[in-house]
């Protein structure tokens, strides 16, 4: 199986890009090259995203529910856009400084639930009670 890492830096690149909001060239990507799955672009100064990353700090949960069926690992803030309070809650309790880690471009955690809406109107509750 391919590595992440063996990938071609533009097809990378692209896939991430498009994971902002183009589901049909996400699966058409995905299915070219499977390993994009893990896959994660440095957008320079250790910015670094993955697909799952863009679709969650744009509040786009198709693709990202797209990425986790297909095996993408899920993260705060892929839950938290997603509206996933019992995982966020977790993590939280476990880890309760992971509140302040800023997912790819620096986006906060309570910028990713409010781009979930509706669904994740809960999570954005609940970060906003915490200290």
């Amino acid at each position: 199986m391919d590595r992440p890492d063996a990938l071609a830096p533009r097809l990378v690149q692209e896939f991430v890009a498009v994971a902002h909001g183009d589901l049909d060239r996400v699966r058409a990507l995905l299915s070219q090259e499977p390993a994009l799955i893990h896959a994660a672009w440095d957008w320079g100064g250790g910015d670094w995203e993955t697909a799952l990353g863009a679709a969650s700090h744009t509040g786009r949960a198709d693709i990202a529910r797209y990425l986790l069926e297909a095996g993408a690992r899920i993260d705060l803030f892929a839950a938290a856009m997603l509206g996933e309070l019992p995982v966020v809650r977790a993590i939280l309790s476990a880890q309760p400084g992971a509140l302040h880690v800023r997912g790819p471009h620096g986006i906060p955690l309570t910028a990713h639930a409010e781009a979930g809406g509706t669904a994740a109107e809960g999570v954005l509750s609940y970060l906003q009670s915490l200290p």
